[in-house]
């Protein structure tokens, strides 16, 4: 076994099992960073000249419609305040659409109705039929993988861009960026790299029960090749060219809208927070949370040593995470000593099952060489 290290820069550690160190046991994310992204990522007035450029076009070649982009937004921070510069500054009017997975927080209900007020913007909401997404949910368990979140996931993106093509809109705003999100966790820790349908349906096809008539299921190379470079859909990720400093962004919603910061990063779905906070570093011992932590350490807006201190406890009270253990399994359908059983079970991994992975690490690894992707995948 391979002996324990963790990042001198980073917090970034041999949880990642292809984590590479150099003489001065700095990692590869470090390195990535300083060499691939920031001598790609201008939020100066270059940058910032470029992003109105193009909202100018945006606006330009949809004035005669009634919206002329469209944004997803969950209630969290980055989406939020992605809407919020993309009506506010750029002067776009976007259509922002929010996917109902079933697992929504009251805060971030809330958040979105205090936003959209604020900015007079008009909302539309797709809700994911719950018998199905409850039934693949409970087949990703029972397959025992780490990336228990991919429905969600999968039903989020495929849904916003499936409307989007039938809707013929062109320009498709998301909150990505590199201010929080420079150091990507690898797909051990369930970090799967687009979406992979031959994955999914196997499993379904192997544990499921209920038949995925309405699921929205959008596999990558489907909306790469034929969205994408086919249809001419765009994505543009407008907080790569502002300054978009955390602790900022928040205090700016909160004091414009009322809005209310999370607790940590994707705490806006009661699942994901359960699932990275308790299911995934207790299963598995994989914390999102220092590829998290790791990115606002590279980017200046928290120290290494906080962020040692931060992850040496969970998030949640132990109290609360057992709260939210139960209530997983009473919304699955599942007993809390079924539950149990299953978190108990031998931990697999997506190479148990069919997968499109050999396809999807190529098409990555040749964004990266492109520059189409500066991001460390793997």
């Amino acid at each position: 076994m391979r002996p324990y290290q963790i990042c001198t820069k980073t917090i970034m550690d041999t949880t990642d099992p292809n984590i590479v160190f150099d003489e001065n046991g700095i990692s590869d994310y470090y390195h990535n960073y300083v060499n691939n992204i920031l001598p790609n990522w201008h939020t100066d007035d270059a940058g910032q000249q470029e992003m109105f450029q193009l909202a100018d076009k945006i606006k330009k070649e949809n004035r005669n419609k009634d919206f002329d982009c469209i944004i997803g937004v969950s209630g969290g921070l980055d989406s939020s305040y992605a809407t919020y510069l993309a009506k506010e500054i750029l002067g776009l009017r976007p259509l922002v659409f929010h996917v109902d997975a079933g697992w929504n927080s009251n805060q971030a209900v809330s958040n979105i109705e205090k936003l959209l007020n604020g900015l007079n913007l008009d909302l539309f909401t797709e809700v994911v039929n719950w018998e199905e997404m409850k039934d693949l949910q409970r087949s990703y368990f029972q397959a025992q993988v780490p990336n228990i979140d991919g429905p969600q996931d999968i039903a989020f993106f495929s849904a916003m861009y499936k409307f989007a093509r039938k809707n013929k809109v062109k320009y498709v705003l998301t909150g990505s960026n590199y201010s929080t999100e420079c150091c990507r966790e690898p797909y051990q820790w369930g970090a799967y790299l687009g979406i992979d349908k031959k994955f999914t349906m196997g499993l379904h096809k192997k544990f499921g029960k209920v038949p995925l008539k309405t699921y929205p299921i959008l596999d990558v190379f489907e909306y790469k090749l034929l969205y994408q470079h086919i249809l001419g859909m765009k994505v543009i990720k407008p907080l790569n060219n502002f300054s978009f400093i955390k602790n900022e962004a928040e205090n700016l919603l909160e004091s414009k809208f009322g809005w209310e910061r999370f607790k940590h990063k994707h705490h806006e779905s009661r699942f994901t927070r359960f699932y990275e906070d308790y299911w995934l570093p207790r299963k598995f011992g994989f914390e999102k949370r220092r590829a998290h932590f790791s990115s606002l350490v590279l980017t200046g807006q928290m120290t290494r040593d906080a962020a040692i201190l931060r992850i040496s406890k969970p998030e949640l009270d132990e109290a609360t995470l057992m709260q939210e253990f139960e209530y997983v399994a009473n919304k699955l359908d599942w007993t809390k000593e079924e539950f149990q059983k299953i978190f108990e079970g031998e931990n697999k991994t997506y190479l148990d099952y069919t997968n499109n992975w050999p396809l999807i690490s190529f098409a990555n690894q040749s964004m990266q060489k492109l520059g189409l992707e500066r991001r460390l995948l793997r």
